[in-house]
């Protein structure tokens, strides 16, 4: 039944309350399905990062991402039985709007080559050529914000 929404809880999160869930999915999606390093997925950057959690009705932990203090937006991993589903809109929308809270005037992604029109649909926009990351072909996306607050 793909391409329905489902209702989600998005939280915003600090490490040390995101870390055990983020992890979990990270290593899922990222380690598992993608083959990603544990030394290049585990960057020593979430500390100071927002994260973001997706839990779906039941509370189960479907989806997340992170936003760095840089302005990056990273980490987008929705497990694959949850995906088509607007849970990474979610996602996307909950971190646009803690980067607005923060004044961000704009955020920053790497996105998988085959996320582009996930991203474009979102308003994000690609710049120069793509490249290598962690094993997989990635392009560089912005995003101007306007403040929320």
């Amino acid at each position: 039944m793909a391409g329905y929404t489902l209702t989600c809880n998005i939280q915003i999160l600090p490490w040390d309350t995101a870390q055990q869930d983020a992890q979990s999915i990270r290593r899922i999606v990222f380690i598992q399905e993608q083959a990603v390093t544990e030394s290049l997925e585990w960057d020593g950057m979430d500390e100071d990062a927002k994260h973001a959690v997706a839990l779906n009705n039941d509370g189960v932990l479907v989806g997340y991402a992170r936003l760095l203090p840089s302005k990056q937006l990273g980490r987008m991993a929705v497990l694959a039985k949850y995906r088509k589903k607007g849970i990474g809109t979610a996602l996307l929308l909950a971190l646009e709007e803690e980067a607005s809270r923060l004044h961000y005037d704009h955020i920053f992604l790497h996105a998988q080559i085959q996320a582009l029109p996930f991203y474009e649909q979102q308003g994000y926009v690609g710049h120069g050529e793509p490249f290598d990351e962690a094993g997989i072909p990635h392009l560089m996306m912005t995003k101007l914000l306007t403040d929320i607050s």
